[in-house]
């Protein structure tokens, strides 16, 4: 038996056994039905709110930069129970709803930046804005918000004991062990503000190098290196040693072996590139390489992997989805026959599910119709039929989604096997129907986007709400709190994506003539007028041509050629987004089959043979599309919690363990102080006056100076570029990990 202390007003202590795990016949609510207490308050929205906006940003940072998210439901929770206790009395159903209205922010990045960045590599990228972004984020969760209505009772209530929703029961216990005075925050504080302090003097202090890295004469074309950042520590340290050694050892395959061979065989080209490179293999770097040959073979393993995740779900896939239907079949014909369903039981009407899809394709249709990408316009019906099939594949994998994350967690949803799975089907549609040209690409994207949104906020809106259900929360308050968190975690996603793209773009100066009225295959005219530095260049984009590496360029029309190319922050070696990439090979390759297919099919031999060896393949492809970089440091984080493990003597379990919780710390100091370096460098763009009002530029005085901040070569000198002091310094922060992870928590 264990005493709890009811947060209400007046509520009395009584002793009550409660359990998450109890069997259904024995299985009752933390706080029952006829208690009444404090849930859907003012503080709680704005401070999940608050939560939704730094969570989502910093997935999406993240997620571009490392190729995966992690749950933030535990985080937040443990969060809200420390802050707002600090504010006086809170109940466990006001903590509740922080965490899902905060956790909507991680969920739906994860859907956005798998997706809607591939827009940049279908070549719209100067179509990439927040306004393009914000409404297509914001109608796929609430697409997947309203899709849960009518499954929440069937899977969650009526399939307790049978779908076990691991990171929903996870955030159930912690909510109930803070509520029985337990505190946990204070972890997660100390990875924030060491994290914090370690990412702002290595980013913006320059204080010493932030990818340690050696190219060695006797291999040459390999590259080992290591990005040493505090996120990608603590991702490797909570997925744990065997996903992230199946990760490092596809970037090892990628750096150390493929890169070499294609370096030694290269030699005999000579000064003759070959495709797609317009580079002679023996004057390329192992940047080069990695962009021009390792990308399109590994785009192909993740394109393989991913296919083959959704021919093995596929049965769970079926079965999910007759379950589901069969599910709302069964809630349809047994309404309850009274219209007064007790607290725990309330959910939002049904009829707001069949108002809001229609709402839902309106608005699609509006936007595809009204407000079309530049270069990809479609007709009427083409966008009602977007619409319409954004709800019917909506509908089919929120279902599944649910269903699969009850039964195996919200980190082995295939959420982007489902959105392959979205596109093929479109695009086989469209190529049926004879619509392959580029704009048919962006319209395929924009139902893969909408869906795969939508799926991702259903997997993790069913945890949510079934830690809900076991604390006894009130569905319909938690429906609109996950509203709200998806309303206002969109604006962060947007704006972040937008600041990623911008902040970390490079204009590289390339020479390549180019004849603008005779444009090669694969090159088309992408803007007319595009100014640079007070100059107008026309922008092409290349993409599948055997003259021009894929990108964007400014044709100077006075010299005619092509004089810069514009790499813009997405997809450049800082945020590879590794899932676009892949969604975007997808679409090229069944609409406009321009294609490196050989390369692309190396890849999915590559994947074939992982297989074989028994080894599940997608983190492996991910792993191999990488730089080695981001795998070596999330390895790292995996041999810690091997040490940790070693040393205790017992295995660290669950997202509220000590180290999971300081990991937890270290990623959201990544993400922070890494969107904080990319607005400081924003701020130093010699442009930036005449992208800001006046008084902005008056008051800040800007452009800052590109120095500002970079105390570190003057304060370490020659350290601050060394190689060995770098890896000194990671391993400093790597030992604070390994101690706090050992550390009992209070």
């Amino acid at each position: 038996m264990s005493e709890r202390s009811m947060s209400g007003e007046g509520a009395a202590v009584r002793e009550q056994a409660w359990s998450s795990t109890a069997p259904p016949g024995e299985f009752r609510t933390y706080i029952s039905a006829e208690e009444s207490l404090r849930e859907f308050t003012v503080r709680a929205v704005i401070l999940g709110a608050l939560f939704g906006l730094l969570f989502g940003a910093v997935s999406v940072y993240v997620g571009l930069r490392a190729g995966l998210t992690v749950s933030a439901s535990i985080p937040i929770a443990v969060l809200s129970i420390s802050i707002l206790r600090a504010f006086g009395r809170s109940t466990i159903l006001e903590n509740n709803i922080v965490q899902t209205t905060g956790s909507a922010g991680e969920s739906l990045a994860a859907g956005v930046m798998f997706t809607l960045p591939a827009l940049i590599f279908l070549g719209f990228g100067s179509e990439f804005t927040f306004w393009r972004i914000f409404p297509l984020a914001l109608l796929g969760g609430w697409l997947g918000v309203l899709f849960m209505i009518p499954l929440r009772r069937q899977l969650i209530v009526k399939e307790h004991g049978n779908l076990t929703f691991p990171e929903g029961t996870a955030c159930a216990d912690v909510l109930v062990a803070g509520e029985r005075g337990g505190s946990f925050a204070g972890r997660v504080f100390w990875g924030l503000g060491l994290g914090g302090i370690y990412t702002f003097m290595m980013n913006t202090m320059q204080a010493w190098t932030s990818q340690p890295e050696a190219r060695p004469s006797w291999l040459p074309g390999a590259s080992f290196r290591a990005t040493i950042t505090s996120e990608y520590l603590g991702v490797g340290y909570i997925i744990g040693p065997r996903v992230a050694g199946i990760l490092f050892a596809g970037g090892v395959i990628s750096w150390l072996l493929v890169m070499p061979a294609i370096q030694f065989f290269g030699q005999l080209a000579g000064s003759t590139p070959i495709y797609p490179s317009t580079i002679p293999i023996p004057q390329m770097t192992p940047d080069d390489m990695w962009r021009q040959y390792i990308r399109p073979m590994a785009a192909g393993s993740v394109a393989a992997a991913g296919l083959i995740t959704l021919i093995r779900t596929m049965p769970t896939i079926i079965s999910a989805l007759r379950a589901g239907l069969k599910d709302v079949r069964s809630e349809g014909g047994n309404a309850p026959a009274t219209n007064v369903a007790s607290r725990i039981e309330r959910d939002m009407p049904t009829s707001w599910l069949i108002v809001g899809s229609a709402v839902i394709i309106l608005l699609l249709f509006g936007l595809l119709t009204i407000a079309p990408v530049k270069g990809a316009h479609t007709t009427w019906y083409q966008n009602l039929l977007a619409g319409i099939l954004v709800v019917i594949f909506g509908f089919l994998f929120v279902t599944v989604a649910s269903r699969i994350s009850g039964l195996l967690g919200n980190s082995s949803n295939p959420v982007s096997g489902m959105s392959i799975g979205t596109l093929m089907a479109t695009c086989a549609i469209f190529l049926i129907a004879g619509w392959t040209a580029p704009s048919y690409g962006v319209l395929a994207l924009t139902i893969g986007g909408s869906v795969c949104i939508a799926a991702a906020i259903a997997g993790a809106t069913s945890q949510d709400l079934k830690t809900g259900y076991l604390v006894g929360a009130t569905p319909v308050r938690q429906q609109w709190g996950l509203l709200v968190g998806v309303t206002v975690s969109t604006f962060a996603i947007g704006v972040t994506l937008g600041l990623m793209n911008k902040g970390l773009e490079k204009y590289i100066p390339t020479e390549i003539p180019v004849n603008l009225q005779a444009l090669p295959t694969g090159v088309k005219v992408e803007k007319p007028i595009f100014e640079h530095l007070g100059k107008n260049y026309v922008l092409i984009n290349a993409l599948g041509s055997s003259k021009i590496p894929d990108g964007e360029y400014l044709y100077d029309p006075d010299s005619k050629r092509i004089e810069l190319q514009w790499a813009q922050g997405i997809g450049s070696d800082k945020a590879p987004a590794p899932q676009a990439r892949l969604m975007a090979t997808v679409i090229n390759g069944i609409l406009s089959q321009r294609l490196p297919w050989r390369l692309v099919l190396m890849g999915v031999a590559l994947v074939v043979a992982v297989e074989i060896l028994g080894i599940r393949s997608l983190a492996f492809a991910v792993g191999a599309y990488l730089s080695i970089g981001t795998t070596a440091t999330m390895f790292a984080g995996g041999l810690v919690r091997v040490l940790v493990e070693a040393t205790t003597k017992q295995k660290e379990e669950g997202e509220a363990s000590p180290g999971a919780l300081y990991s937890s710390g270290l990623i959201a100091a990544g993400g922070v102080f890494g969107l904080l370096g990319i607005v400081i460098n924003l701020l130093q763009d010699p442009e930036i006056p005449a992208h800001v009002p006046h008084w902005l530029t008056a008051v800040l005085r800007l452009p800052w100076r590109a120095d500002l901040f970079a105390f570190g070569p003057k304060m370490f000198g020659p350290l601050a570029t060394s190689n060995l002091f770098g890896l000194i310094m990671f391993l400093v922060l790597a030992g604070t990990l390994f101690y706090f992870a050992r550390k009992k928590l209070d």
